[in-house]
């Protein structure tokens, strides 16, 4: 009995301590943005998106290159020219339609996700599993914007002075068949444009108006358009959002957007809180963690 007892509490006691000289993961409570922000490569694993829009991570990212036939990356230092493989094929696929349907050279493309997706340092609260890109409205020009000029230039402001509707000497016939065209690709859910945008692209669309339904109107959204993809089939982890309603979105509910509730300036923000890496998908820390 006595020895039962003394091999059990020598057991307990060496369990006890090794628990107690066990490290703790440098990941077990890290601020997410952080950690994902400080990821210069894709993760080598089979391309995933996983988790929400803006709760979750990307596996095995591919980039879109900086130069193309018809688009040009812009802000390099930022890095966020990663997205799953159907993005980057998304955007060279719009890219290369664009000199046909708008006569332009081709798109800038501003951010889409970081190497392993997740939270960004700055910026976006979406934009995590590589289905997210934004477009900018200005055309690309018909020559190589330098590295100094990607980070300096500015976008053009579509929106007219008073918010009420686009700028006519900014937006073109161009820009709608541009929004069109990436709506009615077959990959793409929803895209985010300016209210006043969405007013122009409900009273330019003529009688071709399903893919209007895609376009949701939200602030900000005025220099560039939102494109989001829908959860790509070899992403069972994805978490994708309700399917957009069978109306076009021209009626009420556009119009609130230039009502006094809707133009109400949004309260000050408050400390901002940091999410945690515990509250990502597991798989998450997977990303992480591969080479």
């Amino acid at each position: 009995m006595k020895c039962w007892f003394f091999a059990a509490l020598m057991s307990t006691m060496l369990v006890v301590s090794a628990a107690a000289q066990t490290p703790q993961s440098p990941l077990a409570d890290g601020v997410a943005k952080e950690l994902f922000g400080s990821k210069s490569d894709p993760a080598d694993l089979q391309a995933r998106a996983i988790g929400g829009y803006a709760k979750g991570c990307l596996a095995g990212a591919s980039a879109l290159p900086i130069n193309g036939p018809s688009w040009q990356v812009m802000r390099l230092s930022r890095n966020r020219n990663w997205g799953h493989p159907k993005l980057v094929s998304f955007l060279e696929r719009l890219a290369n339609k664009v000199p046909e349907i708008a006569g332009w050279p081709g798109l800038l493309v501003g951010d889409m996700a970081q190497p392993r997706g997740g939270p960004m340092l700055t910026g976006h609260a979406s934009h995590q599993i590589g289905l997210d890109a934004d477009i900018w409205l200005t055309p690309m020009p018909d020559r190589t914007l330098t590295n100094e000029e990607r980070e300096s230039i500015s976008a053009v402001n579509m929106v007219a002075e008073d918010w009420n509707d686009v700028d006519p000497g900014a937006w073109t016939p161009q820009h709608t068949a541009v929004i069109r065209a990436a709506a009615k690709d077959a990959d793409i859910e929803r895209i985010f444009v300016n209210p006043a945008i969405k007013k122009a692209l409900c009273r330019e669309a003529g009688n071709d108006r399903a893919w209007l339904r895609k376009v949701r109107p939200w602030r900000g959204h005025n220099w560039h358009f939102h494109v989001r993809m829908k959860c790509p089939a070899d992403s069972p982890e994805c978490q994708g959002q309700e399917p957009v309603g069978e109306g076009e979105g021209c009626g009420a509910d556009l119009a609130w957007w230039f009502t006094p509730q809707a133009r109400k300036p949004l309260p000050p923000a408050g400390p901002q809180r940091q999410m945690k890496l515990s509250e990502l998908p597991v798989t998450c820390r997977q990303v992480l963690v591969a080479p």
